[in-house]
């Protein structure tokens, strides 16, 4: 039998990346909002400073969780996070990153994380409800909102039997309704922000409304600049914690898509001042 959700209201998010002020702040607002239950959608580790405390409260606060794949890797103890990043500078950054939480995560933590569900399935408000990291085919699977068509995704949707499917993996928030009435959410990153300039934390917002779905991205912010410095002085590359403070990504450029990346370059050249 297939578990339901008697919640008008979910809320969901992903890419925690060890980030402890932010994933603080995410569910502090969830639950300001009424939102819960709240859906982790996995990738505890790597990037920020606080690997092992992400998990502690995550399992403290009874936040249930999809394994992502760096999930996966640190709790088999894999040889690297299996992001799926081709290019090299973003292998290079990734294996630091990886080698950073992977000395600091407990034999405790690890065995929760190769626990965890690679999915989870649900029905809410008469729909269902397909929970993933990447993507339903695997684990660590992009999917972009400019490289993912309608037909694909409907196909995605059908082949995996779900008329809502969210997932993260990309850093990148996006929303699209089919015109089957099925939906495809990506929650984005709540341990690193959007690439859009915007220090902070994101995560998705799912409210049914006399029987329509909305779906909402809501932008938290917290102490960027405490967390950053706790990132230098713990030897994490300069790079992650410019990141932090700026809200511009400064590495993983390798894998974004032609038209995220020309997105990202307008809104840059929108933010910067103009010279007189």
């Amino acid at each position: 039998m297939t578990e339901r959700v008697a919640s008008t209201r979910l809320a969901l998010f992903g890419g925690v990346y060890a980030n402890l002020p932010a994933l603080e702040a995410v569910l502090a607002d969830i639950a300001s909002r009424g939102a819960e239950p709240g859906w982790c959608l996995g990738d505890l580790g790597g990037f920020g400073p606080d690997p092992e405390e992400c998990v502690n409260l995550l399992r403290a606060r009874a936040v249930p969780t999809v394994q992502g794949n760096y999930d996966h890797s640190i709790g088999h103890r894999l040889a690297d996070c299996a992001c799926g990043y081709t290019d090299p500078d973003d292998q290079r950054f990734a294996q630091l990153s990886y080698d950073f939480t992977d000395a600091r995560v407990s034999e405790a933590s690890r065995a929760w994380l190769r626990a965890l569900p690679a999915e989870v399935r649900f029905e809410f408000a008469g729909r269902r409800v397909l929970l993933c990291h990447g993507s339903p085919r695997r684990q660590n699977e992009f999917l972009w909102e400019s490289a993912a068509s309608e037909p694909f995704l409907e196909w995605l949707c059908r082949e995996h039997d779900a008329d809502l499917l969210v997932c993260s993996h990309t850093g990148l928030h996006w929303h699209r309704a089919l015109s089957s009435g099925r939906h495809v959410v990506n929650a984005g990153a709540t341990g690193r922000p959007a690439h859009d300039g915007r220090p902070g934390a994101w995560y998705a917002e799912l409210t049914v409304r006399e029987g329509a779905l909305e779906v909402s991205f809501r932008h938290v912010t917290y102490d960027t600049e405490r967390l950053a410095a706790r990132m230098d002085a713990q030897g994490l590359p300069p790079e992650f914690s410019e990141t932090v403070r700026t809200g511009w990504w400064t590495t993983c450029f390798g894998s974004l898509p032609v038209r995220e990346r020309i997105a990202a370059a307008d809104a840059r050249l929108a933010a910067a001042p103009q010279s007189r």
